[in-house]
């Protein structure tokens, strides 16, 4: 079982403790106002310890034994000069995995500067991927993986129905792999044999650039 440090009790903490305690994983949700503790323990059967402590003090966040943690999580919102103290003195309490919250372009750089793994970026990624997808006319959702590549969810062009991935060589005329295709909510691995049709979305995998070739 993989164990989770959450600082950070604002909408994004909460959420992602209920999300970890989906995947039965161990967490230390803390924060600096009790009442954003209050109910957690009794809510979430995966959150084993609820401390009450102002993590910029170098030695309090010493005392939760951050280098234990799988990954620790720098969910405070609202005051980013907390949230770089505290990253920076996670990685130097060598903590393995650093993920901190960003609200502006300025304040990742920062936060990379001093050690983050990942910044997590709410509202401008959620916007992304809305953006994403309604201005295509064939892509339903996506995972992004990297920059510039993710793992999308389409309807088959028209001009694909009736042939398979041989037949169309998407591989080198599109640069694109297809990794399952989903029919009636289930998700079937792709074969080179696999027909297109109509009625099934596929999960694709390349960059945005190739996919919108494909979906114009």
């Amino acid at each position: 079982m993989k164990s989770f440090l959450i600082i950070g009790m604002g909408s994004l903490g909460h959420h992602l403790v209920a999300e970890l305690d989906k995947q039965s994983c161990e967490i230390m949700a803390v924060d600096m106002n009790e009442a954003k503790l209050e109910g957690l323990k009794a809510t979430f059967k995966n959150v084993v310890s609820t401390p009450v402590c102002d993590c910029t003090n170098r030695a309090v966040l010493q005392g939760l034994g951050v280098e234990d943690f799988d990954v620790c999580f720098v969910c405070i919102e609202d005051y980013f000069q907390a949230c770089l103290e505290i990253t920076d003195l996670l990685k130097e309490l060598g903590a393995k995995k650093v993920y901190s919250t960003a609200n502006r372009d300025i304040e990742e750089k920062f936060l990379l500067r001093s050690g983050a793994d990942r910044i997590i970026y709410p509202e401008r990624d959620i916007c992304r991927k809305i953006a994403g997808v309604e201005c295509s006319q064939n892509v339903f959702d996506y995972i992004n993986l990297a920059d510039n590549y993710s793992i999308f969810e389409i309807s088959a062009p028209k001009k694909w129905y009736g042939k398979n991935v041989i037949e169309l060589d998407i591989r080198n005329k599109y640069n694109l792999n297809i990794i399952a295709y989903k029919s009636n909510d289930k998700i079937v691995p792709f074969s080179a044999n696999y027909i297109f049709k109509e009625d099934e979305h596929l999960l694709v995998l390349g960059s945005n650039e190739a996919l919108k070739k494909i979906t114009k």
